[in-house]
């Protein structure tokens, strides 16, 4: 297959063009930058100059190609406007691949949050079958923001896309994460000379090893059914206590419960606050049974001794 990446010098992108180039397919990523140019071409991909700002030319590149993975995001308006801007921008873009592909059965496979469904609303573990909650004002929050993006590519499969999103776990780590979830509660934890868990830290999170999420973004473009939501999740549910006391053992400092009332600005977590107090348990059994997705890379607290979290100094 021809496929369009857009996204592919990032952490999962880095990754998945590597995985879709062995398994044969041609892949041309988006490059904004002549340093982008530069890194997708070392990936082994072809490259198409332009950015998610020019709709016409993403419609120009959908259609020309067999199928479109994009794991891109306007990052450069989350300080600006926040993941709400970010969000909104990234909304048209989707509707432009859908004009594009509309009818022709080619797929369209989008990043998605893991956090999608609302977990802590449903008081369950997440599965696939689970759609995204709605965005309104009952629902704020940071990890939900982008449901009506998620929405949206599910709803293309309606006008003849093979739409499908891959929900990533909250914590997706490798030997190249650079800003990811683990990066800042490591760096918080060197900041403040302990690593907090909030509460009992009984709430459970999910993780993944990026290169397992790649190998879920390539069976999802080869062969997944369209309207569809995959779950990119290995570790389902790890309590945030287990978490912190594996960070705090590796940095040589305590792992100390903090109080859920203290969790406000300017407290420990900070404008994490929200995010570290929820619960996230999810399944990945439709998605390994429809797909035959398996996991094969090292779980979460096995891939903190790699060497890359923590340096010897």
């Amino acid at each position: 297959m021809r496929v369009f990446v857009t996204g592919g010098t990032g952490h999962s992108g880095s990754y998945i063009i590597p995985e879709l180039i062995a398994a044969g397919h041609e892949v041309t990523g988006l490059a904004r930058s002549d340093t982008a140019a530069a890194a997708l071409s070392a990936l082994g991909a072809k490259v198409r100059r332009g950015d998610l700002g020019d709709l016409d030319d993403l419609k120009e590149a959908a259609a020309d190609s067999d199928g479109v993975i994009h794991v891109a995001h306007r990052q450069d308006l989350l300080f600006s406007g926040g993941i709400h801007a970010v969000a909104a921008a990234e909304l048209p873009i989707m509707l432009a691949y859908g004009e594009a592909l509309a009818g022709t059965g080619k797929p369209l496979v989008a990043a998605g949050s893991i956090g999608s469904p609302g977990q802590g609303f449903l008081g369950r573990t997440a599965t696939e079958e689970d759609p995204a909650l709605p965005s309104g004002d009952e629902h704020k929050g940071t990890l939900r923001a982008r449901n009506v993006v998620e929405t949206t590519v599910i709803g293309l499969a309606e006008q003849g896309v093979r739409s499908s999103v891959v929900r990533i776990a909250n914590i997706a780590h490798s030997t190249t994460d650079r800003a990811g979830f683990l990066v800042q509660l490591i760096a918080l934890a060197k900041e403040k000379g302990f690593i907090g868990y909030p509460g009992d830290g009984a709430n459970l999170w999910n993780a993944v090893h990026i290169r397992d999420v790649a190998s879920l973004f390539r069976l999802a473009l080869e062969k997944g059914p369209a309207g569809r939501y995959w779950h990119a999740v290995d570790d389902g549910g790890i309590p945030f206590r287990e978490i912190a006391e594996a960070i705090g053992s590796r940095l040589g400092l305590p792992a100390v419960s903090v109080p859920v009332d203290e969790l406000v600005l300017p407290g420990y977590f900070g404008f994490l606050a929200n995010i570290v107090t929820q619960s996230y348990p999810a399944s990945n059994l439709i998605t390994r049974r429809t797909l035959g997705w398996e996991p094969a890379q090292p779980g979460l607290l096995a891939g903190l001794d790699n060497g890359h979290y923590f340096p010897a100094s």
